[in-house]
């Protein structure tokens, strides 16, 4: 018997250091899809925030918390996150960013373009309706740059291939080895829209406004914009370069580059 996607989401959280905002945003995203279960998953946060999740798991059984021995990236996280959720029985996996930069009332939104037959929908700052009114003019031009090239490199038919606001099916994700992702910061979100592409499912997007974070410290870096870019670079290459593609030349490239930019 087959599930709707919007059945049992799983809606996963990425924490380090959002004890501020955590409580508040569990509260705002049950209020807006009570049959949701929240795994948050928390690298050893030094301001406590996994610590205050597990408080609140006790007295709400759709809320548990992941934690992890030290903080090793948001890719991670989210693999990580993935892989409880589909054995917990997930029929949809939700990201969603802990710091009210994305409204949680719009998850129901998601969920509902999911159930009509989309693999992924991307909460969208880039489509007709969205807006980036949280980043300043210097990450605007990122951002905005940033997708033009994935898009360009990879044959993205999405606006906003960075956004880590967007729903999953739990079969697309089960289809994805997520043991060999490679990227860790921001384009981990761009390498998975690839991936989906690559698979064949249908990707949905759906406008939303970017809200500036409520509490905490943005956690994006130059080194996070550079790996993106190093990413897509080297997959847009392997897409014209079928050399690339033998063996593990494209594996061994990414290493590489990676320890040069680290």
């Amino acid at each position: 018997m087959s599930h709707l996607a919007s059945e049992h989401p799983w809606v996963v959280l990425p924490t380090y250091n959002e004890v501020g905002n955590i409580i508040d945003l569990v509260d705002a995203v049950l209020s807006a899809v009570p049959s949701a279960s929240i795994l948050v998953v928390d690298d050893s946060s030094p301001d406590g925030t996994g610590d205050l999740v597990e408080k609140l798991g006790a007295n709400d059984r759709r809320v548990r918390v992941l934690l992890r021995p030290e903080k090793e990236g948001l890719g991670a996280a989210y693999r990580a996150g993935f892989q409880e959720a589909l054995v917990g029985g997930a029929t949809s996996i939700v990201e969603i960013d802990a710091d009210f930069s994305h409204d949680p009332t719009v998850i129901p939104r998601l969920l509902v373009a999911l159930d009509d037959g989309a693999g992924l929908v991307v909460g969208s700052r880039y489509t007709k309706g969205g807006s980036a009114d949280g980043l300043g003019t210097y990450r605007l031009l990122i951002s905005r740059l940033g997708n033009l090239y994935a898009a360009f490199m990879l044959g993205l038919r999405v606006r906003d291939a960075t956004s880590g606001f967007r729903a999953f099916k739990a079969e697309v994700l089960r289809a994805i080895p997520l043991d060999e992702v490679r990227a860790d910061g921001y384009g981990f979100q761009v390498e998975m829209a690839y991936l989906v592409t690559k698979l064949g499912f249908r990707i949905t997007e759906v406008p939303v406004v970017f809200h500036d974070r409520r509490e905490g410290t943005s956690k994006m870096s130059s080194q996070i914009v550079v790996e993106a870019m190093m990413l897509c670079t080297v997959w847009g290459l392997a897409r014209w370069l079928p050399w690339l593609r033998q063996g593990s030349r494209q594996d061994r490239l990414i290493d590489r580059l990676e320890r040069v930019i680290r």
